[in-house]
């Protein structure tokens, strides 16, 4: 089988990494993008409304100013008659203005919708602002006739909200209060030009932010290459280094066999140790070449796998056999549960290796006198592997790593004991050759119980074609 899985994890992990870095480019790009979103906005905002405000202020003085001066050329100290006289106030986008006396009675006005007069003087009575003090008011305004500002109006709505920037000032003669002159300034356009403003910030946001992903996509792209080239030429330095090792390595522990045999060594104590500690480190050293040079062939996808019917309890059975020395040294107790035949369809030799790393692991990290279980079942759609021990148990912070290739929870026990923290990785690759999932309970110093689904319609179907 050419595509193996630590291919499609290599490519799966890289996809990954390049997906997170797109997000984080991204991010940053639409976080930049919508400050400067926010920032156009409300100096747009501000400077359409400050300019509202500056011909409101210098409408209402301009009126102020004419009424003040008709005033003084008339010698009027009042402004009871001041509607007859012809006074042109009148500004753009004026909505209303209202000249009231000192007792808030109107002498005289103008809107662009008379019907709403009551309204509007209800509005302003009694209201004397302060310096530079504007109000703005909204108004549901509802279409009594066809016109609106002396424009004919063709099918008018019912009704329009309409946005309006009061302001005041007061009248005097001879420095006496006579009234107050109030002016209404329609800015409803002002709000829509905000509101189309708004509509095409965001349109413009969403196409570039497609831009802004298409470029994060290629920027981490880019900055992936050298990183997947790194990472596929230490693969392959693994590999090569790893086959180069097991010569020598097999050379090393004929060489201590062979001087095991030699005269003398068995009456010194000190040559027996000697020897007895190289050949154990040797033995580790091989196993853990043998497991990089697999996990290496397993990268490259020339890892073949072969899928044939085989029977789970006697391979089992066979597992358990090999290991029963070295837990009778520890004097652990093996409990198989499964029944007499448990035919499957799998990889006969990925899954006695699975079997005893998981067996293997149980007895390394169990109390002398423990016991380790393993349990076999079949289902309708599923077969399932459990090995529980009652060793030292996995903190929960560790669990989602122990698969992890080199990772160990504990250490200096691992090291001592002659792991390597490639087992479980070699484990979990068997299994999602599988199509299968494996998975861990644990507590601390209660034991683990680590579990292997395999579906029986996915291996069935892919041992078919």
């Amino acid at each position: 089988m050419k595509n193996s899985f630590f291919k499609r994890s290599d490519q799966d992990l890289f996809k990954g990494t390049q997906t997170k870095l797109t997000m984080k480019y991204s991010g940053l790009l639409l976080l930049f993008l919508l400050l400067f979103i926010v920032i156009v906005y409300t100096l747009l905002y501000v400077v359409i409304l400050r300019d509202q405000h500056r011909e409101l202020e210098g409408l209402t003085r301009q009126e102020t100013r004419i009424i003040s001066d008709y005033l003084a050329e008339s010698a009027r100290n009042e402004l009871r008659g001041l509607s007859s006289q012809e006074l042109v106030l009148a500004g753009v986008d004026q909505f209303f203005y209202y000249v009231v006396d000192s007792n808030g009675n109107l002498v005289m006005g103008s809107e662009t919708m008379p019907h709403m007069r009551e309204e509007l003087l209800a509005l302003v009575a009694g209201w004397v602002p302060q310096r530079n003090q504007i109000r703005e008011e909204t108004l549901k305004v509802t279409f009594r006739e066809r016109k609106l500002g002396g424009e004919q109006i063709d099918n008018p709505p019912a009704s329009v909200n309409v946005r309006l920037m009061i302001d005041g000032s007061p009248l005097f003669y001879n420095d006496r209060f006579i009234g107050m002159i109030y002016i209404g300034k329609d800015i409803s356009f002002a709000y829509q030009l905000f509101d189309w403003l708004l509509i095409v910030l965001i349109g413009l946001a969403i196409l570039f932010a497609g831009v802004a992903i298409l470029m994060s996509y290629m920027m981490s792209k880019k900055a992936m290459e050298p990183i997947s080239t790194a990472f596929h030429r230490q693969k392959e330095f693994v590999g090569d280094a790893s086959h180069e090792l097991r010569t020598p390595l097999s050379v090393m522990l004929s060489s201590i066999d062979a001087l095991e045999m030699t005269d003398g060594v068995e009456e010194d104590p000190f040559a027996r140790k000697l020897l007895k500690n190289m050949k154990s480190e040797v033995k580790r050293m091989t196993g853990l070449v043998s497991d990089l040079l697999m996990l290496a062939r397993a990268d490259s996808g020339v890892v073949k796998q072969s899928h044939e019917l085989i029977d789970l309890h006697v391979e089992a059975r066979n597992v358990i056999e090999s290991l029963t020395p070295h837990a009778e040294a520890n004097r652990i107790v093996f409990h198989l549960h499964a029944p007499d035949e448990i035919n499957v369809i799998g990889d006969r030799e990925r899954i006695k290796q699975l079997l005893y790393i998981l067996l293997d692991n149980a007895v390394k990290y169990s109390p002398d006198g423990g016991n380790v279980a393993l349990t076999l079942s079949k289902e309708e759609r599923e077969w399932r592997i459990s090995v529980k021990d009652e060793g030292i148990g996995i903190h929960p912070d560790e669990q989602v790593r122990i698969f992890d290739r080199f990772y160990r929870s504990d250490k200096s026990r691992t090291r001592a004991l002659g792991g390597h923290g490639l087992g479980l990785s070699i484990a979990k690759w068997i299994v999602d050759i599988h199509k299968g999932t494996i998975s861990v309970e644990s507590e601390l110093n209660k034991g683990s119980t680590f579990t292997v689904n395999i579906p029986l319609d996915q291996v069935v179907s892919k041992a078919r074609k």
